[in-house]
């Protein structure tokens, strides 16, 4: 066999160094074509076992299902929501989502300093041209939830946790206290608002406080705050309702259902357009029911008898077609 000549190695190195080249540039490139989303989580971040998670669960579809890459920052990692925001903005990110009312006040004074980026507030609204709003009918979910707790309750004594007494949070109870009555007026609900969205130990006292009143159906819309609620039900043995994702699994011998607000549905939907439109819709989007941005999880536990189940179905058309309005 003919020796290799110095010439003939560097030759045929040099040739596998341009076909490596070209593998690696043309890998460049398709990934520069990839749709890049950046989210601003809100203020409790991962492991809430609700809202950011939730919001997350979308993410990670749309990178498996549409092909995208995405990044995210935390409150815990940033210091602020701006600085955060503005990280994303430098990264390049097509679309950047804000999670949850607490981040629109940063995110608009990025928005306007980047009138070119368009951005996605997710639980507010905001009137910047490049910032579309998503909001959610959380009252027509939570409607449902106080027409399942009355339905369950044998003190006749309910109990509702909110993570803040702020107007979203009273989307939640308006609507909860509302189902209730139309079930039963006499039926008392009891209101507690805990002031922070994620402290579970905080919400095992909120609950043992209203448990010691007798109630026993508690629902929580208190993000991280809410699954300490979900245990020290089910540590007391009485019932819980979930938000936001499907809790069962956090408190399987308590949590009956979960009003279930569909932000990975939105996100994930969002993101669906902006692959297939090269944009998404602009100015202000709001879901409820009928959208299916929010609704219950499968009833577990208890077993509602069929008069029950027509009251729940019957409530859920009415919601839907418009006749029953949350006040």
């Amino acid at each position: 066999m003919e020796k290799m000549t110095l010439k003939k190695w560097l030759t045929g190195f040099m040739a596998l160094v341009l076909v490596m080249t070209g593998c690696a540039n043309g890998e460049k490139a398709e990934e520069q074509k990839m749709i890049k989303v950046g989210i601003m989580l809100s203020d409790v971040g991962l492991g809430d076992q609700s809202f950011s998670d939730a919001a997350f669960n979308g993410l990670i579809k749309a990178r498996d299902e549409l092909g995208i890459i995405f990044d995210y920052r935390e409150l815990k990692d940033t210091g602020s929501y701006e600085k955060g925001l503005v990280e994303l903005v430098e990264e390049k990110n097509d679309l950047i989502v804000g999670l949850g009312f607490m981040v629109q006040e940063d995110l608009e004074k990025v928005a306007k300093k980047y009138p070119d980026q368009h951005f996605l507030l997710i639980d507010s609204v905001s009137d910047l041209p490049n910032i579309t709003s998503i909001t959610f009918k959380e009252d027509q979910g939570s409607f449902l939830a106080g027409v399942v707790a009355a339905l369950t309750t044998k003190t006749n004594k309910v109990g509702f946790i909110g993570g803040a007494d702020v107007p979203l949070i009273r989307k939640f109870s308006n609507g909860f206290i509302q189902g209730v009555h139309s079930v039963n007026p006499d039926i008392q609900v009891i209101e507690v608002f805990a002031g922070d969205f994620g402290n579970d130990q905080l919400g095992a006292r909120l609950a043992q406080e209203l448990i010691g009143k007798q109630s026993d159906v508690l629902y929580a819309a208190a993000g991280f705050t809410g699954v300490g609620v979900l245990k020290e039900a089910e540590a007391n043995g009485i019932y819980a309702i979930g938000v936001d994702s499907d809790q069962y699994f956090y408190a399987e011998k308590a949590v009956i259902t979960s009003m279930q607000k569909n932000v990975n549905v939105a996100i994930y939907q969002t993101i669906e357009q902006l692959v297939s439109n090269g944009g998404i819709q602009e100015g202000k989007i709001e879901l409820g029911l009928k959208e299916g941005g929010v609704g219950l999880a499968p009833i577990r536990i208890i077993s509602l008898p069929d008069e029950h189940t027509k009251i729940l179905e019957d409530w859920a058309k009415k919601l839907t077609n418009g006749e029953v309005k949350v006040q």
